[in-house]
């Protein structure tokens, strides 16, 4: 197995130029480090496991993450994932900050900055889909800082990589979905979180996409944003409802699933409508229960909270980017049958 010695003596460079590269510390010659990196390929080097296990002890890394606010029970999950993963990397000396906040793109700035300030080396983050978070990703990783983005993407930065759900994938199982539930002419109203959040529109995309071959039997009526607020949810969803009482099927494709399923009810519309939302929740399963939902898709939110510090702890220490830029989980359908 190659060394960082021998490495070292081919690149004509000191060991300690060769580490620096390698495990991501400290500026080195482009030029250099590019063939450090490419002398390093070319020997099938590997990290010493232990060694970097050590080393991680040493460094003391510090990450951050950044969530939307757990009042969106799907992200409570995401939390207990990422708290698995705290204790995992706490005994590598490892600790993990937590902020979570509302679908605010200057909350999300600001948090970052909060992170900063607490020196954190990496962070993990649901990301508005927002140049001015764009640019901040890209500054994060010119000061070393990489950033892996969960739940939902951006599209042209600089994060190493993406965990979470193909959306537009999800949306076109729950447009397949809508189809094999309904027979006659379809009337449905859209109820998203925000417009500025890359995976709700990728879901809608997914969805009316899937959809436009059905056009003669199957009309999208109304998109409302709701902000994934379960009172706004509750409030826009019973006021879509009363405005457009043709529509007789529900597509949720954010959170506010529990104010929307609120509505229906109050309204007594419960046998009227085909819903298909996201998530395995108590609230979700307990509406699938009374028969408001018709069917789930579910998108493991423990692996969104535990894999992206999994990624960025391992490229810390080792150097090496993650073996895919794009971590999808599985799409999951679940019905009362299998909840």
């Amino acid at each position: 197995m190659a060394t960082i010695k021998e490495i070292a003596a081919l690149a004509g460079v000191s060991r300690g130029t060769v580490d620096r590269v390698l495990n991501n510390r400290g500026s080195v010659n482009p030029a250099t480090a590019a063939k450090i990196n490419e002398i390093a390929k070319a020997l099938d080097y590997k990290p010493n496991k232990a060694g970097l296990a050590l080393a991680a002890q040493k460094k003391k890394l510090k990450l951050g993450v950044i969530l939307f606010s757990t009042d969106n029970p799907f992200f409570a999950d995401v939390l207990k994932g990422v708290n698995e993963k705290t204790q995992d990397l706490a005994g590598y000396n490892c600790t993990v900050l937590v902020k979570q906040i509302p679908i605010n793109v200057e909350a999300q700035l600001n948090a970052i900055d909060e992170l900063l300030r607490e020196e954190v080396n990496g962070i993990a983050l649901a990301p508005h889909n927002d140049d001015r978070i764009r640019v901040r990703i890209n500054e994060l990783y010119e000061q070393g800082i990489p950033v892996v983005t969960l739940n939902t993407d951006i599209e042209n930065s600089r994060r190493i990589a993406y965990v979470g759900s193909n959306y537009t994938k999800s949306g076109a199982t729950a447009a397949g979905l809508l189809r094999l539930m309904t027979h006659s002419t379809v009337y449905i109203g859209i109820i998203t979180g925000s417009s500025d959040i890359l995976c709700h529109t990728e879901r809608i995309a997914g969805f009316t996409d899937t959809l436009k071959p059905e056009q003669e039997r199957m009309h999208i009526v109304s998109i409302i944003e709701t902000q994934d607020d379960e009172i706004e949810s509750y409030e826009q969803t019973s006021r879509l409802l009363k405005e457009h009482p043709e529509i007789n099927a529900l597509f949720f494709a954010a959170g506010g699933v529990y104010g929307g399923c609120r509505a229906i009810t109050s309204l007594g519309f419960t046998d009227k409508l085909c819903v298909i939302a996201f998530d395995k929740a108590d609230t979700t399963e307990h509406f699938l229960q009374e028969g408001v939902l018709s069917a789930v898709i579910c998108q493991q939110p423990h692996i969104q909270g535990r894999k992206p510090l999994d990624l960025l702890f391992t490229y810390l220490t080792s150097g090496e980017l993650p073996e895919k830029e794009y971590n999808y989980t599985a799409v999951d359908i679940r019905i009362l049958e299998n909840i």
